[in-house]
């Protein structure tokens, strides 16, 4: 007898995501994301992309294209996140899916790496996902101006070959 593996959940573009799809998959809460410590101003997402059980929205993760330098290069990186997936079903590889569903959707929008901002525990996540930590300060842009990122940054290229560059990172735009 041969063990079958369930398929992997669809994962669908999202036309819209909003705050009340947001508490569909996590609930209402004044920090959703674990983050409001950091004390930052996030930028919404783009591009979204969920998992839906049963008519409920139960996994999401959104891209945004945003300006970065890195040392003496004015580039571009594709933002990762907002990714959430319900309590109730974590541990399940839904967030593999739709994380693995939007990095290949950034891979289609030209610049060659990723980019993502997490809390320490998630780290691990990330890297069975193929993330690389970045082990140097980013800054970031805020209301008041210029931030060092007091989560943990990771990357993932988005291109064959590509390395992450050498020099101070500064995110030109407020992070996703």
């Amino acid at each position: 007898m041969t063990d079958h593996l369930p398929p992997p959940p669809l994962v669908v573009r999202l036309t819209a995501y909003t705050k009340t799809e947001q508490i569909e998959i996590i609930g209402d809460s004044d920090d959703p994301f674990g983050v409001a410590d950091a004390g930052l101003t996030w930028l919404p997402k783009e591009d979204h992309f969920g998992i839906r059980q049963k008519g409920r929205l139960v996994a999401h993760a959104g891209l945004l294209r945003l300006p970065i330098s890195i040392g003496e290069i004015d580039t571009q990186v594709v933002g990762v996140g907002g990714v959430a997936v319900a309590p109730d079903l974590r541990g399940r590889g839904l967030a593999r899916s739709v994380v693995s569903a939007a990095v290949e959707h950034a891979r289609t929008m030209g610049p060659q790496h990723g980019l993502l901002f997490c809390r320490p525990p998630l780290v691990p996540l990330y890297q069975r996902l193929g993330w690389r930590t970045l082990e140097q300060d980013v800054h970031v842009e805020q209301p008041g101006g210029p931030v060092i990122m007091p989560l943990r940054t990771m990357w993932t290229p988005l291109r064959d070959g590509a390395k992450w560059p050498a020099g101070e990172v500064r995110l030109l735009s407020l992070p996703m």
